[in-house]
């Protein structure tokens, strides 16, 4: 049983591939590099460099690898970088689940597991978030994996036998194996992590918010155990067991930006106290979400504590250091 890890290359992708592996499952990477790593991908995982919105590319590896199923990891990850580029993040994210439908359904593949994001729900008015809370991105990129959800409702009504999920989450964080780690220019670890190395002293955006500690308090989940539940998740399909659309994977309590940075300087041994700087706009003082339904159905668990996810990620940037 094989499976396509479209974005297998980058961070969160390359976790799902060993977590495929780990459950005995045989991944597939497809991905074009653009912000991937051909040494994210392991030697003994086939490899096809490619974009998702290539439609025959797609139709090669599906049949060439025999493919069951597709995680679906692929795409423009960045919201704030969306708002001044919607048309790039629309072709990446909607174009390229439009093809990415096209060619499974051109050849048979009826399951997908979508890596979606807790950005559909905006800004919400609740405390903690629920898979029904009301949807309000307020981004190119939310309103595209929101689109993303809808076309895969679309599609299970109109493919017989099409079975999908989609999985939405916040700040994923950490590392599961030292090869790999996020390198992202837009998150909070690796902004910190380069700013420490640089002898420069990180800054916090805002510290009036209405929470304990005045800073913004938002989910932080690890990676590897996001990875597990993306499996799990591909599993409960392959299988034919029943499985929500939608499941949220979140702490369900938070972590505020000023523990991350005390988590921080205990965690790389650097002793720093954060700048203030001033609010970024339309930053919300609090979003959590809880993670209780996916617990039931997808192993969901936070297996890693926060100083788990600060020392991962700082072993692993250590590594490629």
């Amino acid at each position: 049983m094989s499976w396509l890890v479209t974005g297998g290359a980058g961070y969160i992708g390359a976790h799902v591939v060993r977590a495929l592996q780990k459950a005995g499952l045989d991944p597939v990477v497809l991905d074009s590099l653009s912000s991937g790593h051909r040494g994210f991908v392991p030697d003994s995982v086939p490899f096809v460099e490619a974009s998702v919105t290539d439609g025959q590319a797609v139709r090669r590896a599906l049949v060439d690898h025999e493919v069951t199923g597709v995680i679906h990891v692929a795409g423009f990850k960045y919201a704030g970088e969306s708002v001044a580029r919607p048309l790039h993040t629309y072709t990446q994210n909607v174009t390229g689940m439009v093809t990415l439908l096209e060619a499974m359904q051109a050849e048979s593949v009826t399951s997908l597991v979508f890596s979606s994001s807790a950005s559909v729900f905006g800004t919400p008015s609740v405390d903690l978030v629920v898979e029904d809370t009301p949807k309000a991105p307020e981004s190119p990129y939310g309103e595209s994996k929101l689109i993303g959800e809808w076309l895969l409702a679309d599609q299970a009504r109109a493919v017989e036998g099409f079975r999908s999920t989609s999985l939405r989450y916040f700040n994923v964080v950490g590392s599961g194996d030292p090869q790999v780690y996020d390198t992202s220019p837009h998150n909070l670890f690796p902004i910190v992590f380069d700013r420490l190395l640089a002898g420069q002293v990180p800054q916090i955006n805002g510290d009036d918010y209405d929470t304990p500690d005045g800073t913004c308090v938002r989910d932080y989940i690890h990676v590897a155990d996001l990875a597990h539940s993306h499996v799990v998740a591909a599993q409960r399909l392959a299988e034919g067991a029943p499985i929500e659309p939608a499941y949220n994977l979140g702490s369900g309590t938070g972590s505020s930006v000023r523990e991350i940075m005390t988590a921080m300087a205990a965690g790389t041994g650097i002793d720093f106290t954060p700048t203030i700087a001033a609010r970024r706009p339309g930053d919300p003082d609090r979003i959590v979400a809880t993670g209780e339904l996916a617990a039931r159905d997808l192993e969901w668990e936070m297996r890693h504590s926060l100083a788990d996810m600060v020392g991962s990620a700082w072993r692993a940037r250590q590594a490629h250091d």
